[in-house]
C-alpha cells in the first residue's frame, strides 16, 4: 500500500515532581547522575526527556520527567520490575522536601 504506514502509539510517563528550595540542587545533581540513569537501565523506556517548569504555581521549583515506553506492557513490566525500589531510595533520600505525581499519556 504506498502511502500508508503504521502508527505505533508511544506511551508517555510522566513524573512531576516540587522540589523544596532547600535541597534542590543536590535533588538536580541526583536526579541527572543517578536516578534518571537507574529507571533507564530498566531497558523499558526507550528514551526521556527532563523539562524544568516555568509556569509554577506552588513553593520551590518543578520539573516534569518524561519517559518514553514502546507499549504498556513496558510500561507495566516497569512498574513490577523496578518502580517500587526506585521510589523508595527517592523517599528515603529526600523525604518530604519533594512531592510528586505521576501521569500516563498515549499518544494520538
Amino acid at each position: 500500500m504506498s502511502g500508508f504506514f503504521y502508527f505505533h502509539p508511544m506511551i508517555l510517563y510522566n513524573v512531576t515532581a516540587a522540589v523544596d528550595d532547600s535541597i534542590h540542587e543536590d535533588w538536580l545533581e541526583w536526579m541527572k547522575n543517578i536516578h534518571i540513569p537507574k529507571v533507564l537501565a530498566s531497558e523499558r523506556f526507550t528514551a526521556y526527556k527532563f523539562y524544568k517548569i516555568l509556569l509554577n504555581h506552588e513553593e520551590g521549583t518543578s520539573y516534569s520527567i518524561q519517559y518514553f515506553a514502546e507499549s504498556m506492557a513496558e510500561l507495566q513490566l516497569y512498574e513490577a520490575l523496578h518502580a517500587e525500589a526506585l521510589r523508595k531510595e527517592h523517599s528515603d533520600k529526600f523525604g518530604d522536601k519533594v512531592a510528586t505525581f505521576r501521569t500516563l499519556l498515549e499518544e494520538v
